[in-house]
């Protein structure tokens, strides 16, 4: 059985889309049936729209990728007019990932995104305060605690965290945001990275650092799981690196609830279809029944 329930929502399988990495579905749901997916994490949403970073904006790694796209959307009001109705008619999970630099435009998003009929909103705290000159949410935990509390009184949805790998402590990150009311984190973000390009001399992004992501994280966001799901009890939704259903048995024996599968989409975009078929495959290779019986099985 890979049905699994998150925050009360039913899901089919525990496998998600990330944000960033399958847009609103679109193009994808050109490929293969979406509605065999667990759910699907909207592209970035901020309240107004954003045009993105300038300059080059993705940069391959060995076993990954390099991004720093600066959350390009069309802003939460077209998303709502426009993509959610698109999204809700593909038979999945629909979850919103909401960012911003203020949390007054938080706030207004996710009243907005509570009069809709989305699934839950995973909130990213890894975006800058510019008030607090620039420093992200996530990364002190007095910060992400006084933050998500904010926010946790304005949103009516489930509200799911995404932390980000570069915080002081992830696991007092994810104490802090439980205890600000959180129903579930997810983890990890991207780490923090950039390349040189040897022939100017220059840094491969404008912005010199981007975040890393793909196979190469895999490691790291694994431990980072498996400590998070031993110190909260709220459930863990687990990405990095995942390109096929034995990493999803992996993430689910360290303790996540569901995965999230992202730059794997860039590779083989049709991924999450193949994932999707596997992972009962293996369950019955492996003599596991149901995925309650091997979660944070180490």
């Amino acid at each position: 059985m890979v049905r699994v329930s998150l925050c009360g929502i039913e899901l089919e399988n525990p496998i998600i889309m990330a944000s960033g990495t399958f847009g609103f579905g679109r193009e994808y749901s050109e490929l293969y049936d979406l509605s065999k997916l667990g759910g699907i994490c909207s592209k970035g949403l901020t309240l107004t729209p954003r045009e993105g970073n300038d300059g080059r904006r993705v940069h391959e790694t060995a076993k990954g990728m390099l991004n720093s796209v600066g959350l390009q959307n069309p802003g939460v009001h077209a998303f709502i007019e426009n993509e959610l109705p698109f999204m809700l008619g593909l038979g999945t999970a629909v979850i919103v990932n909401l960012g911003g630099n203020e949390p007054e435009d938080y706030i207004q998003s996710v009243e907005l995104l509570n009069k809709t009929d989305i699934s839950m909103i995973e909130l990213n705290i890894s975006c800058p305060n510019v008030k607090k000159g620039g420093m992200a949410y996530g990364i002190k935990s007095e910060v992400a605690n006084k933050f998500v509390r904010e926010i946790r009184k304005a949103c009516k949805k489930p509200l799911m965290v995404k932390l980000s790998p570069n915080a002081e402590n992830i696991c007092d990150i994810a104490a802090a945001c439980e205890d600000a009311g959180a129903d579930a984190l997810s983890l990890i973000n991207t780490l923090k990275g950039m390349a040189i390009d040897i022939n100017t001399r220059r840094p491969v992004f404008d912005n010199i650092f981007a975040g890393l992501s793909g196979p190469a994280i895999k490691p790291v966001a694994l431990r980072m799981v498996y400590e998070v799901c031993k110190t909260v009890k709220i459930p863990v939704v687990g990405l990095g690196g995942i390109t096929c259903a034995s990493d999803v048995l992996e993430y689910i024996m360290a303790g996540a609830a569901a995965v999230q599968v992202g730059t794997a989409n860039f590779v083989n975009p049709m991924c999450g279809s193949e994932i999707v078929d596997e992972l009962p495959e293996l369950m019955n290779n492996s003599g596991i029944n149901n995925l309650d019986e091997i979660r944070g099985a180490i």
